[in-house]
Formats: structure tokens, C-alpha cells, sequence
């Protein structure tokens, strides 16, 4: 059982050198562009003796003030766009500095089955556990999603949560600071008097600790919450309790942390209906299988496309490097699911898609050079990863 003292005295163990030094490592393998100051990673690492001084020295006076965070837009799968925050590095760095030193304190207090931003968790162990849940006969299942959950966490509370465990004043002036930096935006500044810092690498923290509230009052209830940051589900062994667990989440959700529920993505559904967590739908036939959803297959479609379009000045090795970063990542991801027969056929449109590209003609097999490139040919030869085959690597592993 974790102890819920009180911690002191944590800025020195924020500022203290070998901590800065560590979180710089972090913030460099991070990569990314740099904030609102122009100051890229390269440019920070040259001065990076003068910069950890100057930051020490600001922790220690209690001075150090964060910058706003710098605002693109970037587009979504389904046509929308969705904001991207970029912080300066030096308040990326500060930002991990403060992680390192809470991750120990508050980590260990969060529930079992909350799986997201926590070291030695993944998405996969969350997806694992939804099926256990369901093969042992919770049939019924609540999907919840929250409103814009990071850009409407109430700052008063969320300070109240950490003074639970944290009493040093100056962490806590610094982590407020950074609650209300303010977001730039086409040279317009924007007060943030809501949400957690676009971008940072503290958000993920936070956000946990704002839900641990909720996912022990559901614990107390005696309900199972599977939770991977602000996507959750609660699988249930009837729709009376399906409908009692929704009635509780939108009383601690709405009243007690001051979030709103999306109406149309929050529902109570059957496994036969099937339902969405994580990329996947689950969905029971003959038997209950897992599959990308149509949303995640457009996304990664539309990737495959934007790096084969026709006219990109690259050679056809840089072409397929590209290609096989995409597709190992997302094969990998999906491959728990029951996809040979969609890995199959994605392989067979990716193919098609590069011979296109070699050629410069979609109709490519017109083309002496398109005839050419036979399947073997673009798999052994040019190097193109299969997802196929990550399916039937990783099903033969597990055997």
C-alpha cells in the first residue's frame, strides 16, 4: 500500500545538476522544433553548459518564468484540424525535470488498469485487458470521451490534487506558471485559464493525476476502468450496470472534476455491436475478434499516399525507407488484431502504389518497368517491409 505523505523540499531535487543533464537527454531524443524564442535544439545544445547555469540559477531564485507555447494547426484523418503545441526547450527541459522527480511520487498510487504515459505500460497491455475482461463475460461495455479532456482541465483543482502529495511551494508556483503561460498564435497571445500545457512533456502527468480521482471513486464502486489517458472503457456484465457506471462517470466527470462528456462518443454497447478503444474495434461474430477501425485504416492510407504521390523529386530507396517507418509502426501496432486478410490486401495497394511512383503512370502495367516489379521483386530486392509478414512473425513468436 503506498504511503500518502507529504513531500518537501522537492525544487533541489528538480534543480539539482545530474537531474537538468537527464532531462536535457530526454528533451534531445525527443527531437522537435523549437518555441516561441526561435532557439532549435542544436543552437541550445551548443551553449548547453551556460544554459543549464541559467536555468539552475532561475529554479533557485524562484524566477524562472515559462514562455507561451507556440500554436500550429495540424490536419486530422477526418478532415478537421487539431492544435499542436510547441513549447521552447528550455521549458521543455524544466517541464521534464519536474516529471522526473513526480513520476516516482505519484506513479505508484494510480490504479492497475490505467495504462497511458506510465513507464512499463503500453497501449497494447490496455487492449490485452479489455479482452480478458470481455472473454470472462463483461458482454456489456461503456465507451466514454471527454470534450477537449486537455484544454479544459480546472486549474484549482488540479493544483489541489498535487498539494496532496506535494507541499513545496516553489514546484508548485513552477507547475502553475506553466498551467498559465498563455498559447501564441499568429502573434496573438491567448491566456490559458483551463488545460494543461500544449505540447509538454508534464501534460501526460498531470493529466493522470486530474483522472486518478475518478478512477478511484469508480474502483470504490466497484466498477473496472481500463483507462489509456483521456480514452477509457468499463466493461460490464449487464446494461444495468452499464447504466449505473455511466450514471456515476457523468456525476464525477461533470460535477466533481468540472469536465463535459461528448454526447455522441459517450454510450453503453453490446460486444455485438461492437465497439472502439485504442484504434480498434472490437466486435463479436462466431467468436470476438479485433480489427482497425475504418478511421485508422484512412489515416494510414492517406499516409502512404502523401509519400508515393507521383511527382515527389526522391529517389525510390528513400521512397521505400519512408514507407517501411510508416508500416512497421502501424503493422506492428495493429497486428494483435485478426488482420492477415486486411494486412494482405494493404500489401497488395502499397505494391501498386510503387510501382505507380517508379513508373510516373498509374497505368503501370503498361510499362516495361512496371512489369518489371513483380511482388518478390519489391519485397527482396527494393526492400519493402510486408505487413503480412510482421502478422505472421509475431503470430509464430507468441506460438
Amino acid at each position: 500500500m503506498v504511503k500518502n505523505t507529504k513531500v518537501h523540499s522537492l525544487i533541489k531535487q528538480v534543480y539539482y545538476r545530474l537531474n537538468l543533464l537527464n532531462a536535457w537527454e530526454k528533451v534531445k531524443a525527443n527531437k522537435g522544433v523549437g518555441g516561441v524564442d526561435g532557439i532549435e535544439i542544436e543552437e541550445f545544445e551548443q551553449s548547453l553548459e551556460n544554459n543549464l547555469i541559467s536555468i539552475e540559477e532561475e529554479l533557485k531564485s524562484d524566477t524562472y518564468q515559462p514562455k507561451p507555447v507556440r500554436r500550429l494547426w495540424i490536419p486530422k484523418p477526418d478532415g478537421g484540424q487539431r492544435p499542436l503545441g510547441i513549447p521552447t526547450i528550455r521549458d521543455r527541459l524544466v517541464q521534464q525535470a519536474i516529471r522526473i522527480r513526480l513520476e516516482p511520487i505519484f506513479d505508484p498510487q494510480f490504479i492497475g488498469s490505467s495504462y497511458g504515459y506510465r513507464q512499463g505500460r503500453s497501449a497494447h497491455q490496455a487492449l490485452g485487458d479489455v479482452a480478458v475482461c470481455i472473454t470472462k463475460g463483461n458482454r456489456w461495455v461503456v465507451e466514454v470521451d471527454i470534450k477537449g479532456y486537455f484544454d479544459t482541465i480546472d486549474h484549482s483543482k488540479l493544483m489541489g490534487f498535487i498539494a496532496r502529495r506535494i507541499s513545496d511551494g516553489r514546484v508548485l508556483r513552477l507547475i502553475e506558471k506553466f498551467l498559465q503561460a498563455g498559447v501564441l498564435e499568429e502573434f496573438r497571445l491567448y491566456k490559458t485559464a483551463t488545460g494543461t500545457p500544449q505540447g509538454g512533456t508534464l501534460s501526460p502527468l498531470v493529466a493522470n493525476i486530474y483522472l486518478d480521482y475518478y478512477d478511484k471513486k469508480m474502483q470504490a464502486q466497484g466498477f473496472r476502468v481500463i483507462r489509456y489517458a483521456d480514452d477509457w472503457v468499463i466493461p460490464c456484465r449487464s446494461r444495468q450496470q452499464a447504466q449505473r457506471a455511466l450514471e456515476l462517470t457523468r456525476e464525477i466527470i461533470e460535477q466533481d472534476l468540472g469536465l463535459q462528456l461528448h454526447p455522441e462518443k459517450t454510450r453503453i454497447t453490446h460486444i455485438r455491436q461492437g465497439f472502439e478503444f485504442l484504434g480498434y474495434l472490437f466486435k463479436e461474430g462466431y467468436s470476438m475478434y479485433a480489427l482497425p477501425t475504418v478511421r485508422a485504416i484512412k489515416a494510414f492510407k492517406q499516409k502512404i499516399r502523401q509519400i508515393t504521390r507521383r511527382r515527389r523529386p526522391l529517389k525510390l530507396s528513400e521512397i521505400v525507407r519512408q514507407l517501411n517507418e510508416v508500416i512497421r509502426g502501424w503493422g506492428y501496432y495493429f497486428s494483435l488484431g485478426k488482420v492477415k486478410h486486411l494486412f494482405w490486401r494493404l500489401d497488395c495497394w502499397i505494391r501498386w502504389r510503387i510501382r505507380a511512383f517508379r513508373t510516373k503512370c498509374w497505368a503501370w502495367w503498361r510499362t516495361t518497368i512496371g512489369k518489371r516489379y513483380t511482388s518478390r521483386f519489391i519485397h527482396q530486392t527494393v526492400g519493402l517491409i510486408s505487413l503480412y509478414s510482421i502478422k505472421t512473425r509475431r503470430q509464430s513468436a507468441s506460438v
